[in-house]
């Protein structure tokens, strides 16, 4: 099984060469001190422990899985250890505001930590990576004395954090939760309830859990409207223990060693954060940090997919080349050598790539919206961020997994036996296309929240720097094989946005049956867009001498191999989008049976 390897230097071409992130945080006033130093000195400890720390308990991880006894859960052996050294180390912190333990570092360092980190062993990584929203939400909306009883802790990793929204009968529609919050004379509140499938809702890895809990006051009204949000600690502040207990845990497909919990809650003390029945508001803080963390895994599956079967590829043997023997002093050729096997190699390594862009740039849009006083700065950089998170959760996660299995088919049938770990992979990121909400509902959210419900501002403001991206570069002759196309992507993405919108009007089940497609086609332009960018960077270093030239030129092959092998898949998703909805709903629901 190969051993995971931070791509330090790829990481180091997104924030440095691309993004410039020096600048950027200078432009910050509570970032202004992180310097290029200080961003690859996180990188390399990060790096360093992810390799030696978390990808050594990967496997073994999955293998013995967490074992549940009567509300207790043991994690794999490792687990304990790694989270303490984790702790030591300050990487949990690094984010979080200095009056309140943390580092005071930009959340977009967070995000790279993350990738590592999940790349690494995402069944660990669930763990400290639930305690992440949590700290948001409670530095958002809760009050000066939660924030120093739970806030202070949380950040220090001493407790750990999870969010319980879902229940069995309700899947995704919060609308229908029915756990209860019943109000106690001295102003907190008795919870009763049961949530399903809470990552990290009870483990062994920390001395306390604090449970973020959606639940309806006596009064509320009906739906979503009626929702209040609460901390609900499994041990109380003074020690003693909460009404909370961990019924069970899920035998899941992967992730096996990140517990998937049901909490039950048996009048178990909690205390409300933010106004009363506006708790899906302030669940949104949470929310959208776990969608850009589990757009984080779509990268980490294609990354660590990737890395595992270049390994092989470039070791195992098997047939000549078409084109002659590439190893005549051998019995056959290394199978990279054969243009199959490069089609899988190189769509894995544009989706890794063009993800961690992606991401990257996304957390760029938090580090504003997290600290700016500009409320226009803010507002723009919300938007961007609240227009770009379905794409990058929805998309990046459909094409990791498609990135996952392709590992497994370069090894062969190799791929399909455990020991080599490709199979984990896949199972492992399977579930990133189910939680935070699946494809399908990210897609309606893309297209019918972001794009029709505001008359197509949020997608402009996109296309906008697309185009001006364009218009820059359009009289470079080495950036045409990526401009036109773009370009022409560019303008057909608002062409076809009006198309669903006027059919919409007629029929709303026009828009559901376009969203997928829709949010499969904003995906690929995206990327489209920030492999033009990435070519376009490199071709300037290149240009003058700077740098590593063949790790250039390997970006800017990789940019023409999208362009030419993947971007084409836009043309179908058109085809499917302008396909309407008539053939999807016309048969009846018992038709299906037939």
């Amino acid at each position: 099984m190969a051993q995971y390897k931070a791509p330090l230097r790829d990481m180091q071409f997104v924030l440095h060469d691309m993004l410039n992130i020096e600048n950027h945080y200078a432009s910050i006033p509570a970032f202004a001190d992180t310097n290029r130093e200080l961003v690859d000195s996180v990188l390399e400890a990060g790096a360093q422990f992810c390799e030696n720390e978390l990808s050594p308990i990967n496997r073994s991880g999955d293998e013995e899985g967490c074992q549940f006894d009567d509300g207790v859960v043991t994690t794999p052996k490792g687990f304990k250890e790694a989270y303490k050294k984790y702790v030591e180390l300050g990487f949990g912190s690094l984010s979080a505001p200095v009056e309140h333990g943390g580092q005071g570092l930009p959340p977009s360092l967070g995000t790279v930590m993350s990738e590592m980190m999940g790349t690494a062993n995402w069944s660990w990584g669930m763990y400290p990576g639930l305690s992440h929203g949590a700290i948001n939400t409670v530095e958002a909306h809760g009050d000066a004395q939660q924030k120093e009883v739970y806030l202070t802790k949380l950040i220090s990793g001493e407790w750990t954090g999870t969010m319980c929204l879902t229940e069995s009968h309700a899947g995704s529609d919060l609308g229908l939760i029915r756990t209860k919050a019943e109000p106690n004379a001295d102003g907190s509140y008795k919870i009763s309830g049961t949530k399903i499938f809470i990552s990290a809702g009870e483990h062994d890895m920390a001395d306390n859990i604090v449970h973020i809990v959606l639940a309806r006051l006596p009064d509320a009204p009906k739906g979503t409207k009626g929702i209040s949000l609460f901390i609900v600690p499994k041990f109380m502040p003074t020690g003693e223990r909460n009404g909370v207990k961990c019924g069970s845990i899920e035998h899941k497909m992967g992730i096996k060693a990140s517990a998937t919990c049901v909490i039950n809650f048996d009048e178990a003390t909690g205390f409300l954060i933010g106004a009363p029945n506006k708790g899906l508001n302030c669940m949104f803080t949470f929310m959208n940090v776990a969608r850009i963390g589990t757009a984080v895994q779509g990268v980490a599956a294609a990354e660590g997919s990737f890395q595992g079967a270049l390994e092989y590829a470039r070791d195992r043997t098997a047939m000549r080349s078409l084109t002659g023997p590439k190893n005549p002093d051998k019995e056959a050729d290394v199978i990279i050598v054969h243009p199959a096997v490069r089609q899988l190699l190189l769509t894995q390594k544009a989706f890794a790539e063009g993800g961690r862009a992606l991401v990257y740039l996304l957390s760029t849009y938090t580090d504003i919206v997290a600290t700016t006083q500009d409320a226009e700065a803010k507002k723009a950089a919300d938007d961007m961020m609240s227009f770009l998170t379905p794409i990058a959760k929805a998309f990046l996660t459909e094409v990791g997994y498609e990135a996952a299995n392709h590992g497994v088919q370069v090894f062969g049938g190799h791929g399909f036996i455990r020991e080599w770990g490709m199979e984990q992979i896949v199972r492992d990121t399977r579930i990133a296309l189910l939680y935070e909400g699946t494809t399908q509902i990210q897609a309606l959210d893309l297209l019918g929240r972001k794009v029709l419900q505001t008359q197509g501002g949020m997608l402009r403001n996109f296309t906008k720097v697309v185009h001006k991206f364009c218009q820059t570069h359009e009289g470079n002759a080495d950036m045409a094989q990526f401009v036109a196309p773009l370009a022409a992507l560019n303008k057909e993405w608002g062409d076809v946005t009006m198309r669903i919108g006027m059919k919409a009007m007629g029929n709303a089940d026009e828009a559901g049956a376009a969203a997928v497609d829709y949010m499969m086609y904003s995906g690929y332009v995206t990327l489209a867009y920030l492999w033009a960018w990435m070519a376009q960077v490199a071709q300037a270093k290149l240009a003058v001498g700077e740098g590593d030239a063949e790790f250039y030129k390997a970006k800017i092959q990789t940019a023409q191999f999208y362009f030419k092998k993947i971007l084409p898949r836009t043309k179908g998703h058109i085809e499917m989008i302008d396909g309407g909805a008539e053939t999807l709903m016309q048969m009846t629901a018992d038709a299906f049976a037939f």
